[in-house]
């Protein structure tokens, strides 16, 4: 959609995307980088104790997922740039097993104009297969520039 459909698109859904994997790899590394090394994470032996019986995905390296996934179910164009604003609440309701997957889809529940081009607010829902709670809930907020 180009730049100027934005406000049309208020109360629209989207998605969901492609599922995509963690797996245990990406863990591994995003603990490497984030520096969270919490057993649940990286421990095979302490993260069968957990109340999770296995090792789980980091919420925000799920979180972080956000660009690709999005980007295949939301696409704006005619833009100088697009930003990632914030979030105005961010919750991790169930894990991501460590091979699990994780889609998203959402709804837009916002578009207001500023300056040089529009606001977007968007409830956002990162499904985990096979489990009816979502891993991850944010409400997103993206600025979208002429």
């Amino acid at each position: 959609m180009s730049i100027e459909d934005l406000p049309s698109i208020e109360g629209q859904s989207f998605g969901p995307s492609s599922w995509e994997t963690l797996t245990q790899e990406d863990i591994s590394r995003y603990a490497d980088i984030s520096g969270d090394h919490n057993p649940i994470h990286v421990d095979a032996e302490a993260a069968a104790r957990s109340p999770f019986g296995t090792i789980v995905a980091h919420g925000y390296l799920t979180l972080s997922r956000v660009v690709p996934l999005m980007a295949e179910v939301f696409e704006v164009k005619d833009i100088s740039s697009g930003i990632n604003y914030g979030l105005d609440k961010l919750r991790f309701p169930a894990p991501v097993p460590a091979e699990g997957r994780i889609r998203v889809h959402g709804t837009v529940t916002q578009v207001k104009e500023i300056s040089g081009g529009y606001q977007v607010h968007a409830d956002l829902t990162w499904d985990v297969e096979g489990n009816d709670k979502p891993a991850c809930f944010a409400q997103q907020v993206l600025r979208y520039y002429r």
